[in-house]
């Protein structure tokens, strides 16, 4: 007997990233920022990553190359990061959050942890450490051949 798509964990695991992604965009809207979750993603990791080259931000917030491109192009049209030459590695490009890029960092941020929070609501701490301990088994299983 074959299983249904909507009982595997992984078909659950899709559907709550989904539904989490369209609560979170839904309220930053609703608070009049332009901007989405993915670009969100690529500013915070340039925040926290200030010489991180752009192949390493894609690796971090799970899209391609030419994915993040896209997205970082967006920011520098918004001006929400800047781009130039790197000054110690002239194939590689410097990317930095503007001043304009800082603020909506700090005015998304309390919005993405208001989100988190509701989506966690009536978990408590060793639910969630328990559920990340899988998700982490999980990875590690998928990424086993890597090493290898």
């Amino acid at each position: 007997m074959s299983q249904r798509l909507s009982d595997t964990l992984f078909y659950a695991l899709e559907k709550a990233i989904k539904s989490y992604r369209q609560f979170a965009q839904a309220n930053i809207d609703r608070a009049g920022v332009d901007i989405t979750i993915d670009q969100w993603l690529v500013l915070i990791t340039l925040r926290d990553n200030p010489d991180i080259p752009l192949q390493q931000v894609g690796v971090i917030v799970f899209k391609d190359l030419a994915s993040v491109s896209r997205i970082v192009q967006l920011l520098v049209d918004k001006g929400y990061i800047r781009r130039r030459a790197h000054p110690d590695d002239g194939r590689r490009l410097a990317l930095s959050l503007t001043s304009v890029g800082r603020r909506i960092v700090e005015v998304i941020e309390p919005i993405i942890k208001s989100n988190r929070r509701e989506a966690l609501r009536g978990l408590d701490a060793e639910v969630i450490a328990s559920t990340h301990a899988v998700l982490g088994t999980i990875i590690a299983n998928c990424h086993a051949d890597d090493v290898e």
